[in-house]
């Protein structure tokens, strides 16, 4: 194995000016001292659980993590000043493979590059090979293997005992609990030693679930986990693996495969990309969550201003669904929990710094089976992440991006409301259907959410959620941060779609660029907005790969106006990656 960046790249990448920090809690947190004694005996397993696990994602990335891993370990004991430099990216971007915020895909070590199944396909499987060998295998029988093939919870291994034709060895799956059976089981015992001494009652049951999950190759245990996880709401402590299935490049291109495509419908096999999976550890904020909370009660009214909301389930309730039951204490609540947590550690998908870092999740998505026991959704938000330290850099971005009248209106916190939209988004709109879009459904579901985000801003005032002057912060904030420092990579889908509504909004005439910086015409803004909601919600009801990627390449455009925003942006801040500083955690990982 040999490092594949230069000395003077990794000198690069590694300083301050380029890879940006964000602090986690200290070890004198005062989060931390006020806990009971019980919950910082949790918090350490927790921790410790989380370490544990962080493997298991290295693994699902990509098989030579580890071994890399291991292979720079050594050089640092050798003295290797760039194996040091090489393991510090390592660990901040979770693995030998990233994108910079320039949208350069690199990887540590010489030779690799990311491969479209991560770890979860055989490393030199090609999609037409894929897409050949599971039409032979459904040609011949071999039904229930396709389906595990293509569920989101799955290893995929070759099958040399079964060969097409042509020679190709068959595929067979490994359920997660099996193929990462000894790191699940280690953190089993962790989760269920935190159950015994944390002071939160459901908390504790909820560990106890998920600590099956991991030892149980059930779909159905997760369920369980998940709709427990989903209720919490007044507890001391955060806790939670994370699902999502942004990664996986290669279960979604089934849906280009016309006669593959057609024949998994006739056999009620729905694709599903695999899950990444995260695994956080924090503190919930009291004070930051009932800030959130206020929102909750407003979200069945935004149910019901949905464009065509009529013609589509979605996971909360329209307003009227009271006046349309015999009994109006019987209508269905709002099932969804939200909490601001201080965060300890981010381990796997959840803390992979590349390009940027998640701020917040809405949990459990549409594919999982809690939804479908009468499970709610959890929002989680990160409070260290969103925190912006310095001021002076982002003064320069304002500078060179933002019209000069704007900036009074430009605010941290409007950036925090915005996410919150954004988060609660993702529970309006069809809750089904979508996984038809194939490689385009990630980008066009976060399309959606930011558009319900900034499209109900007016409804939000009007509703008392948010003052005007509120919502003029949000729109500028919002506008703002659309600038890029590079056309981004379809497999970004946050930042496709970001690209994609700075030119919508831009063609529309609700963003403009101005003496080489953006400026906003308030008065179209939220109309324009919702256009653009209007034809993401045709696009998914249509459940076709074919409008979804018309619709795609119609608005991800990177036109001369937004390179040269994007130049300004470059000049002004050289940051391409970041890594987050645990110090609390490393003390509870490494305390007995």
């Amino acid at each position: 194995m040999k490092i594949g960046l230069s000395h003077d790249e990794l000198v690069k990448r590694t300083s301050d000016e380029y890879l940006s920090k964000k602090e986690m809690l200290k070890k004198d947190a005062q989060e931390y001292a006020a806990l009971a004694d019980g919950d910082k005996q949790a918090l350490k397993l927790l921790t410790q659980a989380a370490y544990i696990l962080e493997d298991v994602f290295l693994k699902m990335d990509d098989e030579r993590n580890i071994p890399f891993r291991g292979f720079l370990e050594k050089e640092i004991a050798a003295g290797n000043k760039d194996a040091e430099l090489a393991m510090k990216l390592f660990r901040a971007q979770k693995g030998i493979n990233a994108v910079d915020r320039e949208a350069v895909k690199f990887s540590l070590l010489e030779g690799a590059e990311e491969l479209p199944g991560k770890g979860l396909y055989p490393a030199d499987l090609t999609k037409e090979a894929f897409h050949k060998i599971l039409l032979d295998m459904l040609k011949n029988g071999a039904t229930d293997e396709v389906r595990a093939i293509l569920n989101q919870r799955s290893v995929i291994v070759r099958d040399d005992a079964h060969k097409t034709a042509d020679g190709l060895s068959w595929l067979k799956a490994i359920d997660y609990t099996k193929a990462f059976e000894d790191e699940f089981f280690r953190a089993s015992v962790l989760l269920n030693k935190a159950s015994e001494c944390g002071t939160n009652a459901a908390f504790n049951e909820f560990l106890k679930l998920q600590a099956i999950a991991l030892t149980t190759a059930d779909p159905m245990a997760d369920a369980y986990a998940d709709k427990a996880w989903a209720d919490l709401q007044d507890t001391p402590l955060e806790f939670t693996i994370t699902r999502e299935n942004y990664a996986d490049e290669m279960t979604e291109t089934v849906y280009e495969n016309e006669t593959l495509a057609a024949l998994l419908k006739d056999m009620q096999i729905t694709p599903v990309s695999k899950d990444m999976l995260g695994f956080r550890v924090g503190i919930v904020n009291k004070e930051g969550t009932e800030q959130l909370l206020a929102i909750k009660k407003y979200l069945p009214e935004l149910a019901a201003r949905m464009p065509y909301a009529d013609k589509y389930e979605q996971n909360i309730k329209p307003a009227g669904a009271a006046d349309k039951a015999s009994d109006a204490s019987k209508a269905p609540a709002v099932k969804q929990t939200m909490v601001d947590v201080d965060i300890v550690t981010l381990c796997g998908d959840g803390g992979a710094y590349r390009a940027g870092i998640t701020l917040a999740e809405n949990l459990p998505n549409d594919d999982k089976l809690s939804l479908t026991i009468g499970g709610g959704r959890r929002n989680v938000y990160h409070r260290q992440i969103r925190k912006t330290s310095d001021t002076t850099l982002l003064q320069r971005i304002l500078d060179a991006t933002l019209d000069p009248a704007l900036h009074q209106f430009y605010l941290d916190d409007a950036d925090h409301w915005i996410t919150i939209g954004h988060e609660n988004g993702h529970s309006l709109g069809p809750n089904s259907g979508t996984e038809a879009l194939g490689k385009y459904k990630s980008i066009i579901e976060e399309n959606k959410a930011d558009m319900i985000s900034v499209s109900m801003l007016d409804t939000l005032v009007e509703l008392g959620m948010y003052t005007a002057e509120q919502k003029k912060q949000m729109i500028t904030t919002f506008v703002a941060d659309l600038v890029l420092k590079a056309k981004p990579n379809m497999s970004q889908a946050h930042r496709v779609r970001t690209v994609m509504q700075l030119y919508f909004l831009m063609k529309e005439g609700a963003v403009a660029v101005k003496d080489g910086v953006l400026t906003v015409n308030f008065d179209t803004f939220i109309a324009a907005s919702h256009k653009m909601l209007e034809k993401i919600i045709e696009v998914q009801m249509s459940g076709s790969i074919e409008k979804a990627g018309a619709y795609v390449s119609e608005y991800f455009v990177w036109d001369d106006t937004m390179e040269a925003l994007a130049a300004r942006l470059r000049e002004a801040n050289r940051s391409l990656n970041g890594w987050c500083e645990e110090e609390l955690a490393e003390m509870l990982a490494g305390s007995e």
